[in-house]
């Protein structure tokens, strides 16, 4: 039987990352990987990379450092020095170098057309 953290993290997807050295820490619960660094979460059309990413089992949080381009399949783009990724929330946060400025590129997604044409309001009698 799967403990909720695991089954989370199973339907979430698998998470590859290669790089010139990885190393873990079980006192901290740190898994740093180093040098060339390649992210893939497939699950969500997600590849990145940087210098240093290093997921913290604990918080389950994933910390992306230097150089960072995170490229999704649907064309969206984000450049930054620094990416934390918090699995649980779904929720990222972009940091700059000090002086510069994060960089991202969305593909926005037409809004859905309306299915009924009449008019929302109704014109108001004199």
């Amino acid at each position: 039987m799967l403990t909720a953290q695991a089954q989370q993290a199973a339907e979430a997807g698998v998470i590859t990352i290669e790089s010139d050295l990885q190393s873990a820490d079980n006192s901290t619960g740190v898994i740093t990987a180093s040098g060339n660094v390649r992210l893939v979460h497939a699950d969500r059309g997600l590849v990145a990379t940087s210098r240093q990413a290093q997921y913290f089992t604990e918080e389950d949080r994933i910390v992306l450092s230097g150089d960072v381009d995170v490229i999704q399949t649907d064309g969206n783009l984000l450049r930054a020095d620094r990416f934390i990724y918090l699995l649980e929330e779904g929720r990222a946060i972009a940091n700059p170098l000090p002086g510069q400025q994060v960089f991202s590129q969305w593909t926005l997604q037409p809004s859905q057309p309306v299915l009924d044409s009449a008019p929302a309001t109704k014109p108001v009698a004199p």
